[in-house]
């Protein structure tokens, strides 16, 4: 499990630092959840907000500061965790407790992911709102497991029969600055650890570059990640 440090890391990251070959990836997510939080999460009624999968909370130093009281929610062997989720994916609470679910990359891990919206629907109170995270394109990363990736609409789709309305929708990285990514993750871990920086720094440019002029119009149809914001009805 990553260190506190690599959370904020991961929050923060550094061009010359170790998750430069994330850098622009991470920042635009970071940047789409702060937006969520100023337009659904700073002026909202809803107080209590659980982070479901929580892993090192990478998350909470953005939405702390806005709601009464974060809970992260894990599987047993997660320390972080303030509530158990057991291995049938039940979660150890009770219905309508809390006003905000939040999954940032979780979706993409579990075996279930009808059950799993499942559960963030009982959870959560209503007109309470699912903030989640997860990938279209992306490359192979178990945690312990990686099944699934999503289309725009397939995404929605499997949330909307969860029973919840999709109010916001949004992609980071379309296709040509994804396809550059994963170009970049190919060669990236057949090379030694001193050049991976070297790539990382030559490539992210560019990536930002193709990003901003090329698929800024389409990104929401094609993404690397959509992030969604969903309310139960």
């Amino acid at each position: 499990m990553e260190s506190r440090e690599a959370g904020i890391e991961r929050l923060y990251p550094k061009i010359t630092g170790r998750m430069s070959a994330r850098y622009y990836y991470l920042i635009q997510l970071r940047k789409q959840l702060e937006r969520v939080i100023s337009l659904y999460v700073r002026n909202s009624p809803h107080q209590l907000l659980a982070d479901y999968g929580c892993g090192n909370k990478p998350y909470e130093p953005l939405f702390k500061p806005f709601v009464e009281q974060y809970i992260g929610l894990d599987l047993a062997y997660n320390t972080k965790a303030d509530v158990v989720v057991d291995p049938a994916g039940i979660i150890d609470m009770p219905e309508e407790s809390v006003g905000f679910v939040l999954s940032t990359q979780v979706l993409e891990h579990v075996e279930d992911p009808k059950a799993y919206l499942k559960e963030a629907h009982r959870i959560l109170e209503k007109e309470g709102k699912l903030i989640l995270s997860t990938h279209g394109y992306w490359m192979f990363h178990p945690d312990p497991t990686d099944f699934w990736r999503w289309t725009s609409t397939g995404l929605k789709k499997i949330v909307t029969e969860a029973g919840f309305e999709v109010v916001y929708f949004e992609g980071i990285l379309g296709r040509s600055a994804m396809g550059l990514q994963l170009f970049q993750d190919g060669l990236l871990f057949k090379l030694p650890k001193p050049l991976r920086f070297i790539l990382s720094l030559i490539l992210q440019p560019l990536i930002i570059f193709f990003d901003k002029i090329i698929t800024a119009k389409s990104r929401n149809e094609d993404a690397c990640t959509f992030v969604l914001v969903a309310k139960k009805v």
